[in-house]
C-alpha cells in the first residue's frame, strides 16, 4: 500500500492510503469528487435526523410520567386518557415528518440518477429512450 502524494492545506503530505492504482487517496482523488460531494450533502441533510429521536424520547418520558401519575391517583383517568391521545398525535406527527423527509431524499437521489443516465446516453432523456 502506497501513501497518498497529495499535500494537505497545512503543507504536509497526506497520510492517506493511495487507491485505484493511483497515487491519491479517496479524499484527494478527482475520480471520487462526485461521491464525496454526495456524501457531504447527505451528512448535512441527515444532521436533523437526531431530532426526531430526541422528540420521541421526550414524549416517551412524558407518557411514562403520565402512567405513573394515573397509577398513583394524582391524575384523573379521563384527563390522562386525553393527554395520552394528544401525546400519541405528537408521536404520529414526528413519524410522518420523518417519512416525508425520507421521501424527499429519495426523490432527489432518483433525480440525480436520472441526470447521470441522461449524461451517459449523450443527452437522450429517459422518456424518449423507451
Amino acid at each position: 500500500m502506497s501513501q497518498c502524494t497529495a499535500i494537505t492545506q497545512g503543507g504536509e503530505r497526506c497520510k492517506g492510503v493511495a487507491i485505484d492504482a493511483s497515487s491519491l487517496c479517496y479524499s484527494h482523488s478527482p475520480n471520487h469528487a462526485d461521491a464525496r460531494k454526495r456524501a457531504a450533502r447527505k451528512g448535512g441533510q441527515r444532521g436533523g435526523r437526531g431530532r426526531p429521536m430526541t422528540e420521541l424520547a421526550s414524549i416517551k418520558a412524558r407518557l411514562e410520567r403520565l402512567a405513573e401519575d394515573v397509577l398513583a391517583g394524582r391524575i384523573d383517568r379521563g384527563d390522562a386518557a386525553v393527554a395520552g391521545q394528544l401525546l400519541n398525535y405528537a408521536i404520529r406527527t414526528v413519524s410522518v415528518g420523518l417519512k416525508a423527509r425520507e421521501q424527499e431524499e429519495l426523490e432527489a437521489r432518483l433525480a440525480e440518477i436520472e441526470q447521470a443516465l441522461e449524461r451517459q446516453r449523450g443527452g437522450t432523456t429517459y422518456e424518449s429512450a423507451g
